[in-house]
């Protein structure tokens, strides 16, 4: 029988592993959460979006969010797919209680978003998991950390693992799906949760895995003010609420035809140069009936302290568009390693993503990249299994807390929603610096926490090299330089 493991417990993960499972393969899945809020998948809130029976729409406003940049058979392997994969995955198996009208999100030309209020992403994620935890050909090892991918003659064998005790397991695989989410946890605001530390785009680059398209990094426009921010989902603007600037100027129709519901790169920049310019931006969400429409969200704004009728709102680091390069399988630039979801670079999103498709594009790449996991040949052989210390030397104190608030300063001064040329460089060098110190320490002490702050610094400056070459375009936006 097939092995293979998953990293990751979103809807990629578990996709992934449903999938695999179904098709014959012994699963095991690690995951670093505890519980489902430590995912990505846990906070979505806007929905799914679907076909309706018309593909050739839905290609056209990916396309069109994308900014030139995506793949023409990705975007059409998703649209082909998203139906099929919501109804027979989320409706009929795990039986998710979507609302029976559709709803709208920014830069989609027809109401295509299947959604639970604003909380979809629980109402996936815990059926998902429920599900998996009773299958018998799947075994879940929460609060279980992948340190580093197991290689053996240039094909991965699966992955070291650090389990809920410390201690270290090499877990062999037929088949290695990564599914470990994004870099929210590298920025100084993010509407990720902690465990977004980059761990997969990390362990694959230093696997020597192809990546594309880092320099794409969105911004959700409209977040709470503050080091905590609340999502304040898309679907709030596409009910009907307006951005109000300081003055109490409705701005967006002066910067793109479809006003608030522009594609989020145009949105965020609208926002971040309002506040500049006036001081602060407002989400005013009076014309909808916010408490009926969106009453767990409107308690969370209320519940932070913000005035839910009038939301203070600033751009937060959402999704990374690039990744880890996969073909329309999953399938990475090394034998037997996939990967899916947000760690991964289908070419769907080319350089921005357009709303309510992160959650599909995983449910489908998972759905594709289980199956063909399930089908590879067992192999033989032992790869070679890092050495390690019985017992991690202590480190020095505030050690890990003071290069993640080095790595957030640089990211969130270079690399944030404008760039420049001069200052790309800068984070190049001092994120070459903090890599090395970081490094250093990883070989000596493989802890979880240390893994950890060497994977974010290494998506750190994954991210800054990228940003540095590439052209701008969506949502890599480069101070004087036009933007859409």
């Amino acid at each position: 029988m097939t092995r293979v493991l998953i990293l990751g417990s979103g809807i990629a993960g578990c996709s992934a592993a449903l999938a695999a499972a179904e098709n014959g393969a012994e699963v095991v899945l690690a995951t670093k959460a505890t519980r489902p809020a430590e995912t990505t998948t846990h906070w979505a809130q806007g929905g799914i979006a679907v076909s309706r029976g018309d593909p050739d729409a839905f290609a056209a406003d990916v396309l069109d969010a994308g900014d030139g940049r995506c793949d023409p058979h990705a975007v059409e392997t998703l649209v082909e797919n998203a139906d099929d994969a919501v109804e027979a995955v989320l409706v009929e198996r795990l039986g998710v209680p979507f609302a029976d009208d559709y709803g709208r999100e920014a830069a989609h030309s027809a109401d295509r978003i299947r959604h639970v209020g604003a909380e979809t992403g629980r109402h996936i994620l815990a059926p998902f998991l429920a599900h998996l935890d009773d299958h018998p050909r799947v075994t879940v090892h929460a609060d279980t950390a992948a340190l580093e991918l197991l290689t053996d003659e240039g094909r991965v064998r699966g992955a070291l693992l650090d389990g809920p005790d410390g201690s270290k397991t090499a877990e062999l695989a037929d088949a290695t799906v990564l599914a470990t989410g994004g870099v929210g946890a590298c920025f100084p605001r993010s509407t990720n949760p902690d465990t977004a530390t980059g761990d997969g785009l990390a362990m694959a680059a230093r696997a020597g895995a192809d990546l594309a398209d880092l320099a794409y990094v969105q911004f959700h426009p409209t977040a709470t003010v503050g080091d905590d921010p609340v999502l304040v989902s898309e679907a709030v603007r596409g009910a009907g609420a307006v951005l109000r600037n300081a003055d109490g100027e409705r701005f967006m129709p002066a910067v793109h035809e479809d006003a608030e519901l522009a594609p989020r790169d145009v949105v965020a920049r609208a926002v971040a140069d309002e506040r500049e310019r006036t001081g602060g931006v407002v989400l005013d969400t009076t014309p909808v009936d916010f408490a009926s429409a969106f009453p767990a969200l409107r308690e969370r704004v209320s519940d932070a302290g913000h005035d839910p009728d009038s939301i203070p709102v600033a751009p937060a680091e959402h999704f990374l568009c690039g990744g880890v390069a996969v073909n329309d399988r999953g399938r990475t630039s090394l034998d037997r390693l996939y990967a899916v979801g947000e760690v991964s670079r289908t070419g769907v999103h080319g350089a921005n993503r357009l709303a309510s498709t992160s959650l599909l594009e995983g449910l489908v790449w998972g759905r594709r990249a289980g199956r063909d996991a399930a089908t590879r040949e067992r192999v033989t052989g032992d790869p070679e299994i890092p050495s390690h210390p019985e017992r991690d030397p202590a480190l020095p104190d505030g050690f890990v807390d003071g290069k993640f608030e080095r790595l957030r300063r640089v990211l969130g001064e270079h690399v944030g929603l404008r760039r420049d040329p001069d200052g790309l460089g800068r984070a190049c060098a001092a994120l070459r610096r903090l890599k090395g110190e970081t490094d250093a320490y990883a070989r000596t002490r493989p802890s979880r926490e240390v893994a950890e702050l060497r994977n974010a610094a290494t998506a750190g400056l994954l991210l800054a090299r990228a940003a540095r070459e590439a052209e701008p375009a969506g949502c890599h936006a480069l101070e004087g330089v036009p933007c859409r």
